[in-house]
């Protein structure tokens, strides 16, 4: 069975959550808890498992694989039915590029290191680092959502199935309402959102529903 090392509240665990729950894929979740005792993904023994000391980790045999979206489309190559990415190379293209304006553009901005940096070496308060957090969200999502004003555009980010895009696109929903970033200026990412969350695969994949969200 596969093994995903993940954290309830992690972004990056969360569409790996979110992919295996699409596939059907039955896996054992391990809780890495990011905070207790300075970070559980700081321990020697997960070191040695995952040199980045992030989560997910995915265990699949005696392979270790990093990086959600390295993990998402490895699980589309083995598990094909039904697809993260759609059909041609253009499609798989513009998919893959608006997965990547949220995980790779917005998400770090706000990882949990980055904020126990500016809290531990410039002394940023909660307050400051929300609103750090709500400036970078904004304007990655005001980019997504003129990203979306386009015909590939269905029901979800492309088409109408769920792919990689969405798998990024909720967990990201999630952090901005975490931290109140205003959302009426981005009716499209509501609707996609809200239509993601109609389906079971999104809805057991929620941080609030994981046996880690203590």
């Amino acid at each position: 069975m596969l093994k995903l090392y993940t954290y309830f509240r992690s972004s990056a665990a969360y569409r790996v959550r979110i992919a295996l729950n699409l596939k059907s894929l039955p896996y054992e979740a391990v809780p890495v808890h990011l905070l207790r005792d300075g970070g559980e993904q700081h321990t020697s023994d997960y070191a040695r498992l995952n040199p980045t000391e992030l989560v997910p980790t995915l265990v699949d045999g005696e392979h270790a694989l990093g990086q959600s979206l390295a993990i998402m489309e490895y699980l589309d190559e083995l598990y094909s039915s039904p697809p993260l990415l759609p059909g041609n190379a253009l499609e798989r293209a513009r998919t893959r590029a608006l997965a990547q304006s949220i995980a790779c553009d917005m998400h770090p901005l706000n990882n949990l290191r980055v904020l126990q940096y500016l809290a531990r070496e410039h002394q940023l308060d909660e307050a400051a680092k929300a609103i750090w957090v709500r400036h970078w969200i904004t304007l990655g999502f005001t980019a997504l959502e003129a990203q979306l004003q386009h015909p590939a555009t269905g029901v979800f980010c492309h088409g109408d199935t769920p792919t990689l895009a969405d798998c990024c696109l909720v967990p990201q929903m999630f952090n901005a309402r975490r931290f109140a970033t205003p959302l009426d200026p981005f009716p499209t990412l509501c609707r996609i959102e809200a239509a993601c969350l109609t389906l079971e695969a999104f809805q057991r994949a929620a941080p609030e529903v994981q046996a880690d969200a203590t």
